[in-house]
């Protein structure tokens, strides 16, 4: 059984880092919560593997950095598509 978190780990590290993903988005492509993603590559992977949880942490603070710009442009989007289709922007 441990092989095989050990190998759920390794591969939620590598698309994170080959696709600059948030947790999130990890989660839902390995098709497993957000917290179990987070704990994977918070906790250990650092201990599996440390040079590639390194890049994951790095490719993770930029994702925070950036939370509130993804945030804003969302809403922006939400909003547009409400007027678009003619229905009420705020009620």
């Amino acid at each position: 059984m441990w092989d095989l978190i050990e190998e759920r780990v390794k591969k939620c590290g590598e698309y994170i880092t080959e696709t600059g993903c948030t947790v999130r988005k990890c989660a839902e492509a390995m098709g497993t919560s957000k917290s179990t993603v987070h704990k994977d590559v918070t906790e250990r992977l650092p201990m599996i593997d440390p040079d590639l949880a390194e890049r994951v942490r790095r490719v993770l603070e930029l994702n925070l950095s950036q939370r509130h710009l993804r945030g804003g442009e969302s809403t922006r989007l939400k909003y547009e598509r409400r007027s678009e289709k003619g229905g009420r922007t705020a009620q």
